[in-house]
């Protein structure tokens, strides 16, 4: 009786038949080596197919992404940037949807909410990407340390630039504009 109490527990908090599921995926390698496998063998046969370097050779173009997909699993490195990144992605998407189900219950939709997305999907990537970098060693340097106040400042001071350029248009085109004033010069 008491075996089974033990038992009911470890299912509730470890995860019961899917959470051993995974445990014994992650243990056979799955997630650190054929899942990134996959992954960069796809992503090369892919663009080799498609910029088509060796035409319709697709036995060549396979036989080079097998190797390189092979080849990049030879350390363990990129397993380790894909355990790192692909968490962070996916919680950059997550909060991403959230604003996205928030702009589409309360504004209507207009062009600079597109434009906002973009935005903040950029500096969800930035994030990604800095942490990422930072979590397999790739230190940025005392010098982005000291300075990263500086350059969101020069950041934020370009886009709000941008923003205020973008929305004043005038109301005429430039060419009409210099023609009425060339036209007022010599009428008076």
């Amino acid at each position: 009786m008491f075996e089974s109490v033990i038992l009911s527990w470890y299912s509730a908090y470890g995860g019961g038949t899917i959470g051993n599921m995974l445990s014994q995926w992650e243990q056979a390698g799955f997630f650190a080596y054929l899942l990134p496998f996959l992954l960069i063998f796809a992503l090369v046969f892919g663009l080799l197919t498609s910029i088509k370097i060796f035409e319709d050779k697709k036995a060549i173009n396979a036989i080079i992404a097998l190797v390189v997909g092979l080849m990049a699993l030879q350390f363990g490195f990129v397993s380790q940037f894909f355990s790192e990144i692909f968490p962070r992605l996916g919680i950059g998407l997550a909060v991403l949807l959230v604003i996205i189900i928030f702009l589409g219950i309360l504004m209507p939709k207009e062009s600079w909410i597109n434009y906002t997305m973009f935005g903040v999907g950029a500096i969800i990537v930035i994030i990604i990407i800095a942490k990422t970098a930072g979590a397999v060693g790739w230190s940025s340097s005392w010098w982005w340390n000291n300075n990263w106040p500086t350059i969101i400042g020069i950041v934020f001071i370009l886009a709000v630039i941008g923003i205020i350029v973008s929305s004043s248009k005038p109301k005429k085109p430039l060419g009409e504009q210099a023609s009425t004033l060339v036209k007022n010069l010599f009428n008076q």
